[in-house]
């Protein structure tokens, strides 16, 4: 709601000098509501399940990451470049909000990435030991009798 709130305030700008702050802020707020919702619409339908070869929480981390990132950008540029409009000045505070709640969400994905990549781990590490327990020789004295 942050990124559409902050690409609805730039949307109302109709002059700008150096407009290239105001188009770069544009089209990481658009691509991150555009590539959120997306993910939000998969996750909230379940349809992420119909698809378990996509790692999904390493997704949604590099998501969270790469927003975070280009919506910090993005403030940044738009806050040092900007004219002291309502709607430049909305933009900016919703956007370094937007920053901040991409942040935390990027940090709850790293834990439960992490979280996965040890279940996953364990797992397999449990797969490996019953496969080679199942390996394992078992004297049999029955098989010894017929050969002998």
């Amino acid at each position: 709601l942050l990124a559409l709130t902050a690409f609805i305030c730039i949307e109302t700008i109709m002059e700008c000098s150096p407009c290239e702050g105001l188009y770069f802020f544009e089209f990481v707020s658009c691509s991150a509501l555009v590539v959120t919702g997306a993910l939000l619409l998969l996750f909230s339908l379940s349809l992420h399940t119909r698809i378990p070869q996509i790692n999904w929480n390493l997704t949604d981390l590099v998501n969270t990451g790469l927003s975070t990132f280009f919506f910090f950008i993005a403030s940044v540029v738009l806050a040092a470049l900007n004219h002291k409009t309502g709607a430049e000045i909305a933009a900016v505070v919703f956007g370094f909000l937007a920053t901040a709640v991409f942040a935390v969400n990027a940090a709850v994905a790293v834990q439960r990435w992490r979280l996965s990549r040890r279940q996953q781990s364990r797992q397999s590490s449990e797969y490996i030991r019953a496969r080679s327990e199942s390996r394992e020789v078992v004297p049999r004295p029955e098989i010894q009798r017929l050969g002998a």
